[in-house]
Protein backbone atom coordinates (compact mmCIF):
# COMPACT_ATOMS: atom_id res chain seq x y z
CA UNK A 1 0.00 0.00 0.00
CA UNK A 2 1.66 2.98 -1.28
CA UNK A 3 1.93 6.01 1.88
CA UNK A 4 0.65 9.78 0.13
CA UNK A 5 3.47 11.81 0.50
CA UNK A 6 2.80 15.52 0.84
CA UNK A 7 3.45 17.65 -2.22
CA UNK A 8 1.69 21.36 -0.79
CA UNK A 9 3.82 23.80 0.67
CA UNK A 10 1.78 25.18 3.38
CA UNK A 11 3.33 28.52 3.14
CA UNK A 12 3.73 28.55 7.67
CA UNK A 13 5.77 31.34 7.07
CA UNK A 14 3.79 33.83 6.04
CA UNK A 15 0.66 33.43 8.40
CA UNK A 16 2.81 35.37 10.91
CA UNK A 17 3.06 38.24 8.27
CA UNK A 18 0.92 40.91 9.22
CA UNK A 19 -1.83 40.90 7.83
CA UNK A 20 -0.90 38.82 4.71
CA UNK A 21 -5.09 37.69 4.16
CA UNK A 22 -5.30 41.15 3.02
CA UNK A 23 -2.20 41.47 0.99
CA UNK A 24 -3.30 38.43 -0.80
CA UNK A 25 -6.65 38.97 -1.13
CA UNK A 26 -6.02 42.32 -2.96
CA UNK A 27 -3.19 40.49 -5.29
CA UNK A 28 -5.53 39.71 -8.79
CA UNK A 29 -2.72 36.75 -9.12
CA UNK A 30 -3.63 34.45 -5.98
CA UNK A 31 -6.50 32.22 -6.49
CA UNK A 32 -9.33 30.89 -3.85
CA UNK A 33 -10.51 27.57 -2.79
CA UNK A 34 -14.55 28.17 -1.54
CA UNK A 35 -16.05 25.76 0.58
CA UNK A 36 -19.22 25.91 1.65
CA UNK A 37 -21.36 23.64 3.53
CA UNK A 38 -18.26 20.66 3.13
CA UNK A 39 -18.89 21.26 -0.47
CA UNK A 40 -16.06 22.73 -3.24
CA UNK A 41 -16.82 23.65 -6.31
CA UNK A 42 -14.80 21.50 -9.36
CA UNK A 43 -14.13 22.91 -12.53
CA UNK A 44 -14.45 20.52 -15.88
CA UNK A 45 -17.67 18.34 -16.40
CA UNK A 46 -15.62 15.06 -16.10
CA UNK A 47 -14.86 13.85 -12.80
CA UNK A 48 -12.18 11.87 -13.49
CA UNK A 49 -10.34 14.55 -15.01
CA UNK A 50 -11.71 17.20 -12.55
CA UNK A 51 -9.89 19.67 -10.10
CA UNK A 52 -10.63 22.09 -7.58
CA UNK A 53 -11.88 25.43 -8.72
CA UNK A 54 -9.82 28.44 -8.15
CA UNK A 55 -11.02 31.67 -8.57
CA UNK A 56 -10.25 35.51 -8.00
CA UNK A 57 -10.29 36.67 -4.65
CA UNK A 58 -12.72 39.16 -6.19
CA UNK A 59 -15.51 36.84 -7.19
CA UNK A 60 -15.91 36.14 -3.23
CA UNK A 61 -18.36 38.39 -1.63
CA UNK A 62 -18.69 37.23 1.95
CA UNK A 63 -16.40 34.64 3.36
CA UNK A 64 -14.00 33.68 5.96
CA UNK A 65 -10.80 33.83 5.21
CA UNK A 66 -7.51 31.25 5.84
CA UNK A 67 -4.30 30.85 3.96
CA UNK A 68 -3.74 27.14 2.41
CA UNK A 69 -0.50 27.66 1.05
CA UNK A 70 1.07 27.80 -2.87
CA UNK A 71 0.09 25.86 -5.55
CA UNK A 72 2.78 23.41 -7.52
CA UNK A 73 2.94 26.80 -10.07
CA UNK A 74 4.05 29.12 -6.78
CA UNK A 75 0.77 31.07 -6.77
CA UNK A 76 -0.82 31.77 -3.42
CA UNK A 77 -3.94 30.03 -2.29
CA UNK A 78 -6.57 31.22 -0.09
CA UNK A 79 -9.73 29.77 1.39
CA UNK A 80 -12.98 31.40 1.88
CA UNK A 81 -15.41 29.57 4.04
CA UNK A 82 -19.01 30.86 2.65
CA UNK A 83 -21.89 31.20 5.06
CA UNK A 84 -24.73 28.33 3.98
CA UNK A 85 -26.83 30.44 2.40
CA UNK A 86 -24.52 32.27 0.25
CA UNK A 87 -25.44 32.01 -3.68
CA UNK A 88 -23.11 30.79 -5.88
CA UNK A 89 -20.21 32.26 -6.89
CA UNK A 90 -19.56 33.51 -10.86
CA UNK A 91 -18.36 29.89 -12.58
CA UNK A 92 -18.93 28.21 -15.74
CA UNK A 93 -22.42 25.96 -15.96
CA UNK A 94 -20.11 22.84 -16.07
CA UNK A 95 -18.77 23.15 -12.32
CA UNK A 96 -20.44 21.98 -9.40
CA UNK A 97 -20.41 21.99 -5.71
CA UNK A 98 -19.00 18.07 -4.37
CA UNK A 99 -17.77 16.87 -1.08
CA UNK A 100 -14.81 14.53 -0.27
CA UNK A 101 -16.99 11.67 -0.44
CA UNK A 102 -18.45 12.85 -4.23
CA UNK A 103 -15.50 12.98 -5.21
CA UNK A 104 -14.38 9.90 -4.25
CA UNK A 105 -10.65 8.43 -5.53
CA UNK A 106 -10.80 10.71 -8.72
CA UNK A 107 -8.39 13.52 -7.82
CA UNK A 108 -4.92 13.33 -8.10
CA UNK A 109 -2.83 13.44 -4.94
CA UNK A 110 -2.07 16.76 -4.76
CA UNK A 111 -5.65 18.30 -5.23
CA UNK A 112 -6.91 15.59 -2.70
CA UNK A 113 -4.37 16.91 -0.31
CA UNK A 114 -5.54 20.56 -0.93
CA UNK A 115 -9.16 19.29 -0.53
CA UNK A 116 -8.68 17.46 2.57
CA UNK A 117 -6.57 20.52 4.16
CA UNK A 118 -9.20 23.02 3.10
CA UNK A 119 -12.48 20.83 4.18
CA UNK A 120 -10.53 20.28 7.95
CA UNK A 121 -9.92 24.47 8.36
CA UNK A 122 -13.37 25.34 6.96
CA UNK A 123 -15.03 23.11 9.81
CA UNK A 124 -12.62 24.45 12.38
CA UNK A 125 -13.28 28.46 11.26
CA UNK A 126 -17.03 27.13 11.42
CA UNK A 127 -17.57 25.63 14.46
CA UNK A 128 -15.21 26.81 16.58
CA UNK A 129 -16.04 30.81 17.11
CA UNK A 130 -15.74 30.77 20.86
CA UNK A 131 -12.82 30.09 23.34
CA UNK A 132 -13.20 26.40 24.56
CA UNK A 133 -11.93 27.62 28.20
CA UNK A 134 -13.89 30.63 29.40
CA UNK A 135 -16.41 30.77 26.22
CA UNK A 136 -15.01 34.03 25.34
CA UNK A 137 -14.87 35.31 21.75
CA UNK A 138 -11.76 35.12 19.73
CA UNK A 139 -10.09 36.68 17.27
CA UNK A 140 -8.38 34.94 13.97
CA UNK A 141 -4.59 34.97 14.02
CA UNK A 142 -1.52 33.40 12.00
CA UNK A 143 -4.06 33.67 8.48
CA UNK A 144 -6.57 31.68 10.08
CA UNK A 145 -4.67 28.82 11.92
CA UNK A 146 -5.07 29.98 15.32
CA UNK A 147 -8.11 31.88 17.09
CA UNK A 148 -6.82 34.23 20.25
CA UNK A 149 -9.76 34.45 22.89
CA UNK A 150 -10.77 38.23 23.59
CA UNK A 151 -11.59 37.14 27.50
CA UNK A 152 -8.86 35.29 28.99
CA UNK A 153 -6.28 35.39 25.92
CA UNK A 154 -5.51 31.98 25.41
CA UNK A 155 -4.57 30.59 21.89
CA UNK A 156 -6.67 27.97 20.27
CA UNK A 157 -5.44 25.73 17.00
CA UNK A 158 -7.41 23.15 14.62
CA UNK A 159 -7.50 20.19 16.37
CA UNK A 160 -6.57 16.61 15.20
CA UNK A 161 -8.17 13.46 16.98
CA UNK A 162 -6.59 10.38 15.92
CA UNK A 163 -8.19 7.37 15.67
CA UNK A 164 -7.26 3.72 14.32
CA UNK A 165 -8.41 1.09 11.85
CA UNK A 166 -7.84 -2.04 11.09
CA UNK A 167 -7.37 -5.24 8.54
CA UNK A 168 -7.59 -8.48 10.85
CA UNK A 169 -6.78 -11.22 8.90
CA UNK A 170 -6.71 -15.23 9.75
CA UNK A 171 -3.71 -16.97 11.38
CA UNK A 172 -3.32 -18.41 7.98
CA UNK A 173 -3.78 -14.97 6.05
CA UNK A 174 -6.36 -16.41 3.77
CA UNK A 175 -9.24 -15.09 5.06
CA UNK A 176 -9.99 -11.14 6.38
CA UNK A 177 -12.44 -10.17 8.81
CA UNK A 178 -14.87 -7.55 8.84
CA UNK A 179 -17.62 -5.80 10.78
CA UNK A 180 -21.00 -4.49 9.89
CA UNK A 181 -21.62 -1.32 11.94
CA UNK A 182 -25.19 -0.46 13.15
CA UNK A 183 -25.38 2.68 11.27
CA UNK A 184 -25.34 0.81 7.72
CA UNK A 185 -28.30 -1.16 8.05
CA UNK A 186 -26.09 -4.33 7.83
CA UNK A 187 -25.56 -3.35 4.13
CA UNK A 188 -21.65 -3.02 4.47
CA UNK A 189 -19.08 -4.46 5.89
CA UNK A 190 -15.59 -2.75 6.72
CA UNK A 191 -12.37 -2.38 8.68
CA UNK A 192 -12.75 -1.87 12.16
CA UNK A 193 -12.35 1.38 13.54
CA UNK A 194 -12.22 3.61 16.78
CA UNK A 195 -10.67 6.97 18.29
CA UNK A 196 -7.59 6.74 20.99
CA UNK A 197 -8.93 8.04 24.31
CA UNK A 198 -6.71 9.98 26.78
CA UNK A 199 -3.71 8.90 27.76
CA UNK A 200 -4.04 5.39 25.30
CA UNK A 201 -1.43 4.55 23.27
CA UNK A 202 -2.20 3.94 19.08
CA UNK A 203 -1.21 0.27 20.06
CA UNK A 204 -3.67 -0.20 22.81
CA UNK A 205 -6.36 1.37 21.36
CA UNK A 206 -6.22 -1.21 18.36
CA UNK A 207 -6.47 -4.08 20.60
CA UNK A 208 -9.11 -2.68 22.99
CA UNK A 209 -11.10 -1.67 19.81
CA UNK A 210 -10.76 -5.13 18.15
CA UNK A 211 -11.94 -6.93 21.84
CA UNK A 212 -14.59 -4.60 22.47
CA UNK A 213 -15.85 -4.99 18.26
CA UNK A 214 -15.38 -7.95 17.13
CA UNK A 215 -13.92 -10.17 20.50
CA UNK A 216 -10.60 -10.70 18.81
CA UNK A 217 -7.25 -11.00 20.71
CA UNK A 218 -4.35 -9.84 18.01
CA UNK A 219 -1.11 -12.07 17.71
CA UNK A 220 0.92 -9.35 15.38
CA UNK A 221 0.15 -5.95 14.52
CA UNK A 222 1.99 -2.98 11.77
CA UNK A 223 1.49 0.41 10.76
CA UNK A 224 0.69 0.85 7.51
CA UNK A 225 -0.35 4.20 6.46
CA UNK A 226 -2.55 7.29 7.61
CA UNK A 227 -4.92 9.45 6.16
CA UNK A 228 -6.58 12.71 6.97
CA UNK A 229 -10.56 12.45 7.32
CA UNK A 230 -12.18 16.18 7.94
CA UNK A 231 -15.28 14.44 9.25
CA UNK A 232 -15.22 15.94 11.70
CA UNK A 233 -11.24 16.87 12.27
CA UNK A 234 -9.67 13.12 12.15
CA UNK A 235 -6.44 11.05 11.15
CA UNK A 236 -6.86 7.57 10.73
CA UNK A 237 -3.95 5.30 11.31
CA UNK A 238 -4.26 2.15 9.39
CA UNK A 239 -2.90 -1.03 10.72
CA UNK A 240 -2.85 -4.65 9.73
CA UNK A 241 -3.13 -7.07 12.14
CA UNK A 242 -3.45 -11.02 12.75
CA UNK A 243 -6.00 -12.73 14.89
CA UNK A 244 -4.96 -15.18 17.56
CA UNK A 245 -8.28 -17.38 17.38
CA UNK A 246 -10.44 -16.72 13.84
CA UNK A 247 -13.21 -18.58 16.37
CA UNK A 248 -13.52 -16.15 18.77
CA UNK A 249 -15.39 -13.80 16.94
CA UNK A 250 -18.84 -12.07 18.02
CA UNK A 251 -20.15 -8.49 17.25
CA UNK A 252 -20.85 -6.16 20.46
CA UNK A 253 -24.17 -6.08 19.15
CA UNK A 254 -24.46 -1.95 19.61
CA UNK A 255 -21.78 -0.64 17.44
CA UNK A 256 -21.39 -3.67 15.34
CA UNK A 257 -23.98 -5.60 14.26
CA UNK A 258 -22.18 -8.53 12.51
CA UNK A 259 -18.98 -9.75 12.06
CA UNK A 260 -17.63 -12.33 9.25
CA UNK A 261 -14.80 -13.64 7.26
CA UNK A 262 -14.47 -13.43 3.93
CA UNK A 263 -12.31 -14.88 1.46
CA UNK A 264 -10.19 -14.00 -1.06
CA UNK A 265 -12.79 -14.89 -4.06
CA UNK A 266 -15.79 -12.59 -1.91
CA UNK A 267 -13.51 -9.92 -1.26
CA UNK A 268 -12.45 -9.85 -5.29
CA UNK A 269 -15.95 -10.15 -5.84
CA UNK A 270 -17.53 -7.01 -3.36
CA UNK A 271 -14.46 -4.75 -5.07
CA UNK A 272 -15.88 -5.71 -8.56
CA UNK A 273 -19.38 -4.77 -6.71
CA UNK A 274 -20.85 -8.29 -7.47
CA UNK A 275 -21.32 -8.78 -3.79
CA UNK A 276 -21.74 -10.44 -1.33
CA UNK A 277 -21.52 -7.18 0.46
CA UNK A 278 -20.73 -3.66 -0.01
CA UNK A 279 -17.39 -1.89 0.77
CA UNK A 280 -16.37 1.44 1.80
CA UNK A 281 -15.65 3.64 -1.38
CA UNK A 282 -12.63 4.25 -2.85
CA UNK A 283 -11.54 7.90 -0.98
CA UNK A 284 -11.15 5.57 2.17
CA UNK A 285 -8.29 4.22 3.52
CA UNK A 286 -10.20 1.51 4.99
CA UNK A 287 -10.71 0.20 1.12
CA UNK A 288 -7.35 0.63 0.63
CA UNK A 289 -6.42 -1.87 3.50
CA UNK A 290 -9.01 -4.07 1.83
CA UNK A 291 -7.41 -3.79 -1.51
CA UNK A 292 -3.83 -4.25 0.01
CA UNK A 293 -5.05 -7.34 1.83
CA UNK A 294 -6.74 -8.60 -1.25
CA UNK A 295 -3.64 -7.76 -4.08
CA UNK A 296 -1.34 -9.53 -2.13
CA UNK A 297 -2.40 -12.97 -2.76
CA UNK A 298 -4.45 -12.83 -6.12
Amino acid sequence: MTVMSTSLDRAAELRVEPDVIDRLRADATTRVIAVRDGRVRIAGGDLDTATLLRVPPEEIIEATWALLGRGDDGVPLLLAVLPPETGSIDTAPDETWLGLRDLGARLGAGETELLIEALAVAGWLRDAPFCPTCGGGTELRQAGWSRRCLVCGREHFPRTDPAVIVAVESPDGDRLLLGANANWGGRMYSCFAGFTEAGESLESTVHRELEEESGVRLSSLRYVSSQPWPFPRSLMLGFRAVAIDEDEVRPDGEEIIDVRWFTRDEIGSALAGDGPVGLPGPASIARALIVSWFEERA
